[in-house]
């Protein structure tokens, strides 16, 4: 009997091991068609009712943050076009002003350089009118001194050769001479 048992035993391991892996076994199928059936409805429920909704939450959030970002960025390239556009128009405004200015120190400078040129000018013929007045004194003078020497010159030309000459006669013939 212990035999018998023994066989018994075996014929059930054995039996198993004959018919290959228990997945295989026919006998088994409606068993595990049940359990893949209700595993996949399990996890087909905690997929759509948990699962999903979390991640279509997420992506919405995503959706959402990218949309917001990109219309952010938007409004601050906006921004700085009008930024740009505000800075070159206080460039203009500043060179112009700047170009105004110079043009006026121009005037002012010019103005003031023909006001001390006049100045200069009229002072210059002054003096010049002056010296005129001095270098024509000098001739007088000159031509005066001229005649006196020359009159005394020929007094005494005269009077070593000999000859006795009136004042009178000695100035008419240097005047003649003088005049050409």
């Amino acid at each position: 009997m212990a035999s018998n048992t023994h066989q018994t035993a075996d014929a059930a391991h054995g039996g198993a091991d004959a018919a290959g892996m228990p997945q295989l076994d026919f006998s088994t199928f409606g068993n595990q068609i049940f359990w893949l059936v209700v595993t996949l409805v399990v996890i087909y429920f905690v997929l759509t009712k948990i699962a999903l909704p979390r991640i279509e939450a997420v992506l919405s959030e995503r959706r959402g943050t990218i949309t917001s970002d990109l219309a952010a960025a938007e409004d601050l390239k906006q921004k700085a076009v009008e930024a740009e556009e505000a800075y070159n128009k206080a460039l203009a405004d500043a060179r112009a002003e700047a170009n105004k200015i110079v043009a006026e120190a121009r005037a002012e400078i010019q103005g003031e350089v023909d006001a001390a040129a006049a100045k200069a000018d009229a002072e210059i013929a002054a003096k010049a009118a002056e010296s005129e007045a001095a270098i024509a004194e000098i001739r007088a003078g000159a031509v005066d001194s001229v005649k006196a020497v020359a009159k005394d010159a020929a007094k005494e030309i005269l009077a070593t050769m000999g000859y006795k000459a009136d004042a009178k006669s000695i100035t008419a013939a240097v005047n003649a001479r003088m005049k050409g």
